[in-house]
């Protein structure tokens, strides 16, 4: 174990702490066993889990956070895989005797520690805990929307017709409306958008399903519990739009716990901004349309208004061409179309608003879509307008839809004023937060100050179980058949493996090389090995035949490179192509570039390689998931090597025995 340096933080004052009450179920006479014990040899884990081992690491972690929750105090903990940081957490958070929120850095982990962890960890310990799970208002069915939907017949296929029915039957059973718990339905079904609601179409209080809603059902729970499980996406969507959820939770909350918390500034930077989008443009006119049709029939000007403001939405898309892909500002404005396409949009958007400002009298409804006809006139005049230095203005065109973004170029500030206000603790954890065991990167990003900080580094056994192969006579990244080439130099790996293997790529386009390749060789040498590769289905759904095949190979980009396990010899081998480098034509990235060299600081080593380490240590903990797990790990960029910064990237990895040599990774699966 290596301990980071650290020093307690200035929030762990104890000025102005609140007395926090005893639970009935913990009452003073009878003690709490300690730490220690619960997590001793013959504590009531052990006797509880079958296959438990003491790991020293956990319990120092345990040990640590309760000292934080205790003080009130901000501690960053890296925990390696297998350190088992997941219960070194939930179990000084169900003995804190606070209301604890638990964020998620997906929404996947979130039911893992809500259906599964958290009720096994709370049974153990006989802990009288009440706990909730709470996700942002598009995971549950909205009544009022789905039968509006269904009445409306807004279903365009016969699928999507199927699976409205079946939505409807669950909506009649279930007792959360949580859409994770309808089976039935591929979570990525086009309905969903069609029976849930959002900020923007929500009647609250005026709703005439209000009492029925399951999102103030699960919210009135979560108020209620002791401990609360989100995820990042709804703790700050909530925060910074000061929506009903965790902006009512905060205040009585004791203890933030972020798991995954590598994600917290990227999650940060999208909700400190703003945005505006066509696609909540074309949302408006839909609704509007169905509420015209309902409360005001003879209004034929909602009808023709909604269809000139659709049409203005996607000719906006258009004007910046077919592609998908990220536009600076100042690129958008050279496309002849845009600013034209933007200025029409806007007026259409006006002139609906006077249109729905008329009937809004006649039904909620036509109310609330004349505020949102209002809200986004405003946020467009608003993107436009933008003087702030301290924002950068872009554009993300998707398939079918424009979405205009202001973005801080900082978010340490912004952050550090979310934390301000009531004392409570505030806990950082994750396997990828240091490189080379300090946390200045992470700290500097979300304005920590220095806090109390700690690296525990993985029980599992590197050197034995583990190779680290940076293959000889690799081209430069940029070459033009430098994909090829990585192929090339992988598949005696492969092959060697036995399959097992992923590819996490850097871009799509080399995503989709990479599996045109491998097919082509799969193909040639009538070999029997499934390949999949992402955008095949769902994540889950191919994850699910990635492990059940046992000897296949996926192939996929950023989305595998983390939250991803898969254990024993269905994954021995992970390649990745090239150091995972943001793209420098990103404009986001591109405008922290240029203020920090106006700043005098280096980009590159302060912003842009930090970055890059915690990703390759994402990725490379795909790996080793348990004790008897053996594999390769495949580093293709010769970079790794040939650069002074590659030694940042590798010192950073575990202790793996490393080589360059192929017959090295012939020779450890021949002997696995």
């Amino acid at each position: 174990m290596g301990l980071c340096p650290g020093r307690n933080s200035a929030a762990g004052s104890k000025r102005g702490w609140r007395s926090v009450k005893i639970r009935p179920g913990f009452p003073d006479r009878f003690p709490l066993p300690s730490l220690p014990e619960i997590f001793s040899p013959d504590g009531p884990l052990a006797r509880a889990i079958g296959g438990y081992r003491v790991r020293q690491q956990q319990v120092e972690m345990a040990e640590r956070i309760a000292a934080a929750i205790q003080n009130n105090s901000v501690f960053i903990a890296e925990a390696g895989t297998g350190t088992g940081k997941t219960f070194a957490y939930l179990v000084p958070a169900l003995q804190s005797n606070g209301k604890v929120i638990v964020s998620t850095g997906t929404k996947t982990l979130q039911d893992q520690l809500f259906n599964k962890d958290l009720p096994m960890v709370r049974d153990i310990l006989k802990a009288p805990v009440k706990i909730a799970l709470l996700k942002g208002r598009a995971n549950y069915v909205c009544p009022y929307h789905l039968q509006r939907s269904l009445a409306d017949g807004r279903f365009l296929t016969k699928e999507d017709a199927a699976d409205a029915r079946r939505i409807s039957v669950f909506a009649k059973t279930t007792q959360t409306g949580d859409k994770a718990e309808c089976l039935e339905v591929n979570e990525n079904s086009p309905v969903w958008n069609s029976v849930t609601s959002t900020r923007d179409n929500c009647l609250g209080q005026d709703c005439p399903d209000y009492k029925e809603c399951f999102v103030m059902q699960a919210r009135k729970e979560a108020m209620a519990a002791d401990l609360v499980v989100v995820n990042h996406h709804l703790f700050f969507a909530d925060v910074m739009l000061r929506d009903e959820g965790m902006a009512e939770l905060l205040p009585a909350c004791n203890t933030v716990i972020f798991d995954e918390a590598h994600q917290l500034p990227e999650v940060a930077t999208l909700f400190f901004g703003d945005s505006v989008s066509t696609a909540q443009v074309v949302d408006l006119a839909r609704d509007a349309k169905a509420e015209g049709l309902t409360s005001a029939r003879d209004c034929l000007d909602i009808q023709s208004g909604a269809k000139a403001m659709e049409k203005a939405a996607r000719d906006l898309r258009l004007s910046v061409g077919v592609d998908a892909g990220r536009f600076s500002y100042e690129q958008l404005q050279e496309r002849p179309e845009f600013a034209p396409a933007l200025k029409t949009l806007e007026e259409e958007v006006a002139k609906f608003a006077a249109i729905l400002e008329t009937q809004a009298q006649r039904a909620e409804g036509i109310e609330k879509c004349w505020q949102r006809a209002l809200e986004l006139q405003q946020a467009f005049a608003q993107w436009q307008n933008l003087a702030d230095l301290g924002y950068v203005r872009w554009g993300e065109a998707f398939t079918q839809s424009l979405q205009l973004n202001s973005t801080p170029l900082k978010v340490a500030d912004i952050f550090r004023k979310q934390m301000g206000g009531h004392p409570r603790a505030w806990i950082f954890t994750s396997a990828t937060l240091a490189v080379q065991g300090k946390f200045h990167h992470y700290c500097a990003e979300l304005g920590l100050g220095d806090p109390d900080s700690a690296c525990w580094h993985s029980p599992f056994d590197y050197g034995e179980q583990a190779v680290l192969y940076a293959p000889l006579g690799m081209p430069d990244p940029n070459a033009w058949n430098y994909t090829d080439t990585v192929v090339e130099a992988a598949w005696p790996a492969v092959k060697a493996a036995k399959g097992g293997a992923f590819f996490l790529c850097t871009s799509l386009r080399a995503m989709r090389r990479t599996h045109e390749l491998l097919k082509a060789k799969i193909e040639d040498e009538g070999l029997d090995i499934p390949l999949l590769v992402q955008g095949e289905g769902s994540k889950n759904d191919l994850l699910q035949r990635f492990r059940n095949h046992g000897a296949s190979i996926l192939v996929g980009s950023q989305s595998f490179w983390e939250g991803v396990d898969v254990r024993g010899e269905a994954l021995s081998l992970v390649v990745i192509d090239k150091i995972p480098f943001a793209p420098p034509d990103d404009p986001v990235l591109s405008a922290r570039i240029e203020q920090m060299k106006r700043e005098g600081r280096n980009a590159f080593i302060e912003y842009q390689l930090p970055r890059s380490v915690i990703n390759v240590k994402q990725g490379a903990g795909r790996l080793i998931r348990d004790e008897n797990d053996k594999g390769v790990l495949m580093i293709c960029d010769p970079r790794l090597i040939s650069k002074p910064y590659g030694r940042k990237i590798w010192q950073s990895l575990p202790p793996m025995k490393r080589t360059r040599e192929l017959q090295v990774v012939l020779d450890f699966f021949a002997k696995r």
